[in-house]
């Protein structure tokens, strides 16, 4: 009976203690979503120009390239548009990078606990990798529709106004193309995103490591900034072919110029056939003056954040 009455007692103890651990855990979750969603917010809105020239570049068809030179097209953006011609689509880019970057950062985090091993302080750079391709799958796949609209708005002209905004073109593409249409290309994009994130992620964590072990403890932000720089720069150098074929598979049904595919594999013939292995990075250059700014950026605001959040 005492034996009982002990267990029982115990028991009972235990589960405020619990209940304190799952508390803990959920709130620095919640800490890193809003970190991450800030820092999506904060990278996507001060690269935005050189990402809607990006996107311009990389579905104008063969033949009709109207966007060139990057001084070139950013002074054509401006002539035809002005100034809110360089953030035309970010509204629905921040409605959708925020759940983006806020999935993608908590699932990192939730990732990197799980495969850390007992007495082991930090992971491996493969285990990084696949932490980060797994938050990168999630992110992604929440988020997707989002990044299908945002793109077919960030294309659109003011003489080709088919979308009047974010709900009327989930509408139209919906009654015009299915709702699967808000899905086209997501083959390419989970294959560019897994290895893209899985990069970025453990391209920045190792370097952190490294300028913590061998420079100084506390990085500075300089130094936070060019570890960003150089994970971004590599990644998508790498991942960036992945990138032009979900642009193209998006804009499958957007007009007459725009060819349909029918599938990835089929995309990548035909840019091949066409436009040779230059096709698959077409807007490289812009992507870089728009890649290492934002992702630097964006690991700097989420350290940032969560030091703001822990208090």
């Amino acid at each position: 009976m005492t034996q009982t009455s002990s267990a029982a007692t115990v028991q009972q103890g235990d589960s405020p203690k619990k209940k304190k651990h799952y508390g803990a855990a959920l709130l620095d979750s919640l800490k890193h979503f809003c970190a991450g969603g800030a820092a999506g917010a904060v990278s996507r809105t001060t690269v935005s120009p050189l990402e809607r020239l990006k996107i311009l570049y990389q579905v104008q068809p063969k033949g009709s390239e109207e966007y060139k030179s990057i001084t070139g097209s950013l002074a054509k953006m401006y002539r035809d548009e002005g100034w809110r011609g360089y953030f035309k689509g970010n509204g629905t880019n921040i409605i959708r990078i925020v759940p983006y970057s806020a999935a993608q950062f908590a699932a990192f985090e939730q990732f990197k606990m799980l495969l850390t091993k007992p007495g082991e302080k930090d992971l491996t750079p493969l285990n990084r990798l696949n932490a980060g391709a797994m938050a990168g799958i999630i992110s992604v796949v929440i988020t997707y529709p989002l990044d299908l609209i945002r793109t077919r708005l960030s294309v659109q002209s003011p003489t080709q106004q088919k979308y009047k905004g974010i709900v009327d073109a989930w509408k139209v593409i919906i009654r015009e193309e299915g709702i699967h249409a808000l899905f086209k290309g997501i083959t390419p994009t989970v294959m560019g995103v897994a290895p893209y994130v899985g990069l970025n992620f453990m391209t920045y964590e190792t370097l952190k490591a490294f300028v913590k072990s061998n420079i100084q403890p506390d990085p500075t932000t300089t130094q936070l900034l060019t570890c960003g720089g150089i994970a971004g720069a590599l990644a998508q150098t790498i991942t960036y072919p992945c990138d032009v074929l979900r642009r193209k598979m998006q804009m499958q049904g957007f007009n007459s110029s725009h060819p349909v595919y029918g599938s990835t594999w089929n995309a990548a013939r035909t840019v091949w056939k066409q436009e040779t292995w230059r096709g698959f990075y077409k807007g490289l250059i812009p992507n870089y003056l728009k890649v290492v700014p934002a992702i630097s950026i964006s690991f700097v605001t989420y350290e940032e954040c969560k030091k703001l959040l822990n208090g």
